[in-house]
């Protein structure tokens, strides 16, 4: 990728840890304004919305005055649970809870094609996503499960809803589509690249590396989204990724929060990390603010990024 200079700094130094640990330590990303922005009169869905970022994304979402939210979780429960937190001391607000499951390609397609019967859709946040400490394969389709929730479940639906979202989103304003990412993209080693064909070499325990796997899912979601934004112009819909930082009290390591490991990894994200209110602004401005600009690009502490 050449330097950019118009974002303030190359896209290496970006990239370096040095730079991710001033970010954490020294950055806070400034929440979105009731002030500046209205919701009112849209629509939104995010997906992961019971716990953690999701969670304080969507509460975000409806302090900006979202008429309609969709809780887009695979545990219906738990669903329920977030949205009796977030209508708690609401008088009225409309939300539902959508099950979505992006283990199954099945439950993808079950959803994309409930979203078609919706009256609206201005604003998806994609935020669902995985992270494993060992090899586990997927039981329907055979795939490593962080390249398949992280990479090609998230593809998936985006496809699926582009049509969707552009006929459903409001006129002369189009919808939004937000894929949360991470800056952990530009770390990642990909030993796969050079297998043919790829994706069985995720499956291969002797490529599996838990970090590596997560940061490698993370860049072949920024890759297909730099290729869609070139077949796809904003006038359809405006696709973005958008880095949220490392967050405590998200549940994207749930599989990793027991031993001496899991341990370590709590003191370090409770050391250096947001809280997912905090990082949750940035999805929220991914979602609510900017234009067309960001069609393709990456966002991170709520400004365009290299």
């Amino acid at each position: 990728m050449p330097r950019n200079t118009i974002h303030g700094a190359s896209p290496d130094r970006e990239a370096s840890q040095l730079q991710f640990l001033h970010r954490q330590l020294c950055v806070t990303p400034p929440a979105v304004s009731p002030a500046s922005v209205n919701l009112r009169g849209r629509t939104a869905i995010v997906t992961g919305a019971n716990v953690g970022l999701g969670l304080e994304c969507s509460r975000q979402l409806m302090e900006l005055g979202l008429s309609r939210l969709i809780l887009a979780v695979r545990d219906e429960a738990k669903g329920q649970a977030a949205r009796e937190d977030l209508t708690e001391g609401v008088r009225t607000f409309n939300i539902d809870v959508w099950k979505l499951d992006m283990s199954s390609y099945g439950s993808i397609m079950a959803f994309a094609e409930r979203c078609k019967a919706l009256p609206a859709l201005d604003v998806v946040v994609l935020n669902a996503g995985v992270a494993k400490a060992t090899l586990d394969l997927n039981p329907s389709t055979g795939h490593d499960e962080v390249v398949q929730v992280n990479y090609l479940s998230t593809a998936l639906l985006t496809l699926l809803l582009l049509p969707i979202v552009q006929s459903k989103a409001q006129p002369q304003r189009p919808g939004r589509i937000v894929v949360v990412n991470s800056e952990t993209a530009a770390w990642a080693a990909f030993k796969e690249r050079s297998e043919r064909p790829l994706l069985p070499a995720f499956d291969q325990p002797g490529f599996f590396d838990r970090q590596d796997r997560y940061y490698t899912s993370k860049l072949l979601g920024q890759l297909f989204l730099a290729e869609l934004a070139k077949r796809v112009p904003p006038s359809v819909a405006v696709v973005n990724a958008v880095n949220p930082g490392l967050c405590y009290g998200s549940a994207l390591h749930r599989d990793a929060n027991s031993g001496i490991t899991g341990a370590l990894l709590a003191a370090f994200k409770r050391a250096i990390g947001r809280s997912t209110a905090v990082g949750a602004r940035t999805l929220t401005d991914a979602a609510a603010n900017h234009g067309e600009e960001t069609h393709g690009q990456y966002l991170g502490d709520c400004k365009l990024k290299p």
